[in-house]
């Protein structure tokens, strides 16, 4: 009999362990971890490229769903959208931060009882009208540049006799006129109009000689 019991009992145990739930829940989250978007430097009136987003933890590390997160511009005069978002599966939680007039934005981050906001910090500066990228053998500097709308960017081929061209593959329709095939010690130019991205390549060099221009306000 009593062996009888021994192996009933470690039965049960064996089948609690391979039926019960061995995953630790996540409990209150206890606080807010920056995940994307700190730091940035971007261009004043314009949605920073990348959105802020915080991950909420509970104590032990685990991301918790579901929290309400507030985000409030601390410092300067720019705006959050949305100004509330709720974690998702991960914890994440995200707004779009558009900069204003000032040249430093602070937003932060908070739910309901936490004692510390995060905290991002952004900078600002004035676009420019004039940008200039150089064409050099498998390479365009910079690759990506922003230029302010209705401001024009120069192209100079500073590629010995090897040729190449910038031909527009993507951004607000019409696309700009792309160049022809130039050598070195040529220049070509667009002005930029409509805000949006616009991407391009040396299409005789597609894989290795790729770039953009971000038209900002």
């Amino acid at each position: 009999m009593t062996t009888k019991r021994v192996i009933t009992l470690l039965a049960g145990v064996a089948a609690w362990a391979c039926s019960g739930d061995t995953t630790t829940q996540p409990r209150p989250p206890s606080d807010l971890v920056k995940a994307g978007g700190d730091a940035q430097s971007w261009y004043f009136n314009n949605p920073l490229p990348v959105s802020l987003s915080v991950t909420a933890l509970d104590p032990g590390g685990q991301p918790v769903a579901g929290v309400v997160v507030t985000w409030s511009v601390a410092q300067g005069d720019g705006a959050v959208t949305p100004a509330q978002s709720t974690t998702d599966a991960n914890g994440l939680a995200s707004t779009i931060d558009s900069i204003g007039t000032s040249t430093f934005q602070r937003v932060s981050a908070s739910f309901t009882g936490l004692a510390n906001a995060a905290a991002f910090i952004e900078v600002a500066t004035a676009p420019s009208t004039t940008v200039g990228v150089s064409v050099s053998n498998f390479l365009f500097t910079p690759r990506d540049t922003a230029v302010q709308a209705g401001g024009t960017v120069t192209w100079t081929w500073n590629s010995g006799t090897t040729t190449h061209n910038v031909t527009y593959t993507g951004g607000p329709t019409p696309l700009p006129t792309s160049s022809s095939t130039q050598a070195g010690g040529t220049t070509f130019s667009t002005t930029f109009t409509t805000l949006g991205k616009y991407t391009y390549h040396c299409n005789i060099h597609p894989t290795q000689m790729t770039g953009s221009v971000t038209v900002v306000h």
